[in-house]
């Protein structure tokens, strides 16, 4: 089996709610999407999506359909290095990094005639999934934005705040306060703190017992975050958004000793890339989080064991319980060969 061709068309994204992210980052707005397919001399192909779709276009076109096409397929370690090659003297966006991997993973699938998370080892069938929140107005909708999370099922919940460190404290405990002690619960800051301010809500989080604190501040000074973990006690959750994937996970994990680690497709590089991460996070007896929701990310939930959610976005209220999560609060493993795309 051959590769003949990869083709990307550009497409407007379907239209979503409206929401917004902390102060400071733009929250919704209308966008494009890449639609990958790798064609075979078989008749298999394979899918994967991108967003920023005019970017992704333009770079397979240039620099990566070359390296692809004439290619077995089911060479994707080799291809995954070739795409790091490229990137060597391109400085690709790093959510392109990994889309043609998502797509040569969904052709394997499909030529097996398997799921992609049976053909990654397999490991569960299903898995719980948080309530992932975006940025709300007042203290008083977040609660209300609770109640509804719990009452639809789910088990845990997931704050993105304002990214001012003493309004999210205050929101932080209060809303331990009004859960209870039994509701796990976790804070991501979306990078908008630096060091001073990271402490200060670091030592909230830790007195009111949430399960990790995810990305307070840029990940570019590993020395930063060695600073963090010294001095607050709640776990950290790293390299969410750090461009190299193991590679520069590796160095967060010798140098700051988090209890979590983030692994995902969409940053970094593809399936073949986060199961790297998986694995390596495993070797030190630490959890990888599978970053944002979706079927792709489905996948990976299903094979990494080292993993204790899946990400569900909350992005309105009233809440609407994405159509994944069952009222148990779990989202099941996908049962179509390959990824199975439900775009």
């Amino acid at each position: 089996m051959r590769i003949t061709d990869v083709k990307v068309d550009v497409v407007d994204a379907p239209p979503g709610p409206t929401y917004r992210w902390r102060r400071g980052i733009p929250g919704s707005s209308p966008g494009n999407l890449a639609v990958v397919r790798v064609l075979t001399d078989s008749g298999v192909e394979g899918v994967a999506y991108a967003r920023r779709g005019s970017i992704v276009a333009e770079v397979v076109a240039r620099r990566l359909r070359d390296e692809l096409v004439g290619q077995n397929p089911l060479l994707r370690e080799y291809l995954w290095h070739r795409v790091w090659e490229v990137d060597r003297i391109e400085e690709l966006p790093i959510y392109a990094l990994g889309v043609l991997d998502v797509a040569l993973w969904d052709l394997a699938g499909k030529a097996a005639g398997v799921p992609v998370h049976q053909l990654l080892g397999g490991f569960r069938t299903s898995i719980p999934a948080y309530a992932s929140t975006v940025t709300f107005a007042s203290v008083e909708e977040y609660l209300d934005v609770a109640d509804q999370c719990l009452a639809l099922g789910y088990p845990a919940i997931k704050l993105h705040a304002w990214g001012d460190a003493r309004e999210d404290a205050r929101l932080c405990v209060a809303l331990r306060e009004h859960v209870g002690d039994e509701v796990p619960l976790m804070y991501d800051g979306s990078a908008g703190f630096d060091l001073p301010d990271a402490l200060y809500l670091g030592h909230a989080l830790s007195d009111a017992g949430y399960l990790w604190y995810e990305e307070p501040m840029r990940e570019f000074s590993i020395t930063a975050y060695r600073i963090l973990s010294e001095k607050v006690r709640i776990p950290l959750l790293v390299a969410e958004t750090s461009d190299g994937a193991h590679m520069n996970t590796a160095d967060f994990i010798t140098a700051v000793s988090p209890a979590f680690v983030r692994t995902s497709a969409a940053f970094k590089g593809g399936i073949t890339g986060a199961m790297r991460i998986a694995h390596l996070a495993d070797a030190f007896r630490i959890r990888a989080e599978v970053h944002g929701g979706g079927v792709v990310n489905r996948n990976l939930c299903m094979a990494i064991p080292n993993t204790t959610y899946y990400e569900s976005l909350i992005y309105t209220n009233p809440v609407q319980r994405e159509a994944a999560v069952g009222p148990d609060g779990h989202v099941q493993a996908p049962t179509a060969p390959g990824i199975g795309h439900d775009m």
